[in-house]
């Protein structure tokens, strides 16, 4: 990501006059709008800019920005901002088409670490099969499918990855959703299945419908950006993804504010990094046989904010605690204890990245007896603090 900057005045150009910013960013998903908050809020604080932009999707074409005397600005690397780059004016790619931008900085998802927390998040619900749906033409979704297969194939598993038609035609939705659902119908199950985004989630979703296949419990099924509007109304809500785009906006806009200042493009990168699954009735399952087992885990999420002990865990099932920790490792590769541990981390970590509650109120609300204890508790576990956490990860 790239390095903060120090405290300074907000560029001005000749004359004094606010900085005049195009923003060529779509509104109409979640990864667009959260860079605009981000963007939003960096002006709101060092401004003003007097921004131009476009309320619409990528297809809309550009505004007409030659005679607004631009002085910088952030946009999609769409075929139709190609004519900005001759522009002289500084100006900052986010990621769709390229993987290269150099010399031109660029906001780019860090797709090693979105493909991980995916493949992670199946792991940890012990499925055994796994799958990936994407498009192919994009080098994000590319990326994500590598790191996702290669998270996997590290503890041994292989991924089936969905390969789109060659053919324009047949890439048609109406086409294509036969097409997948065949294909859906050919994995393996229970079937952990990553898509690239939410948009393809939702496709796959209306897919399984068709195949007649029932979600989470044949196909379980993980978006990226955690788009709301998407996954809130889907049948079942999709889990996702979140990503930190609003403080990728943000830090854009600070290092477009120190290039309309005079410091040179020179592949400047701000990454955007995930922050945390939100888990909806899409994966919300346990691809797990022993009932034991089952029992175990489904006792500890469901009481992720109560302070218990392995014995706790153990009165929940009917079998003794060496033979619960023997299957439990047998399966899952972890203890009942690191289990509640992992739990109780992520709870706290979703109370940070995405709500506005203050540390005191996260660990009365966690179960911990006051900020000293829910401080040492998440040191220990991640190894920083949790208003560093936050700062990384939140958009606040």
């Amino acid at each position: 990501m790239a390095e903060r900057s120090r405290s300074r005045k907000p560029a001005k150009p000749a004359g004094g006059k606010a900085p005049s910013v195009l923003l060529f960013v779509e509104t109409s998903r979640e990864f667009g709008r959260g860079l605009l908050y981000g963007i939003a809020r960096y002006s709101r604080l060092h401004g003003p800019w007097r921004v131009y932009r476009r309320s619409a999707g990528l297809e809309s074409s550009l505004p007409e920005w030659r005679d607004l005397k631009i002085d910088g600005a952030i946009v999609r690397d769409v075929n139709m901002a190609g004519s900005l780059a001759g522009s002289g004016f500084p100006l900052i790619f986010a990621q769709h088409n390229r993987e290269s931008y150099t010399p031109f900085p660029a906001i780019i998802t860090d797709s090693a670490a979105i493909g991980c927390m995916a493949a992670e998040h199946f792991l940890e619900r012990g499925f055994e099969h796994f799958a990936y749906c994407g498009f192919d033409e994009f080098v994000w979704s590319r990326l994500r499918a590598r790191h996702f297969c290669e998270r996997l194939e590290r503890s041994h598993f292989r991924v089936n990855v969905y390969q789109r038609p060659k053919a324009r035609a047949k890439r048609a939705w109406k086409s294509e959703q036969d097409l997948i659902a065949e294909w859906l119908k050919t994995l393996p199950k229970p079937v952990a299945l990553m898509c690239c985004n939410d948009d393809r989630a939702l496709q796959v979703i209306e897919a399984c419908k068709l195949a007649e296949l029932y979600v989470p419990d044949q196909v379980a099924v993980l978006g990226v950006d955690n788009d709301v509007l998407i996954c809130d109304l889907a049948d079942p809500p999709i889990s996702s993804v979140a990503l930190n785009t609003e403080m990728a906006g943000h830090d854009a806009a600070q290092l477009l504010d120190r290039l309309m200042s005079g410091e040179k493009m020179a592949g400047q990168e701000i990454s955007v990094r995930p922050t945390h699954i939100v888990t909806r009735m899409s994966t919300d399952m346990l691809a797990v046989a022993d009932p034991e087992v089952a029992a175990a885990v489904r006792f500890i999420r469901r009481h992720p904010s109560r302070m218990m002990q392995v014995n706790d865990v153990v009165e929940a099932t009917s079998v003794s605690r060496r033979v619960l920790e023997k299957r439990f490792k047998a399966i899952l590769h972890r203890s009942v204890y690191q289990e509640i541990r992992r739990v109780r981390v992520g709870y706290i970590i979703e109370l940070l990245v995405g709500t506005d509650m203050s540390i005191t109120e996260i660990a009365v609300k966690s179960g911990f007896d006051g900020v000293e204890h829910i401080s040492r508790y998440f040191r220990k576990e991640t190894g920083i603090s949790l208003r560093e956490y936050r700062k990384r990860r939140g958009p606040k």
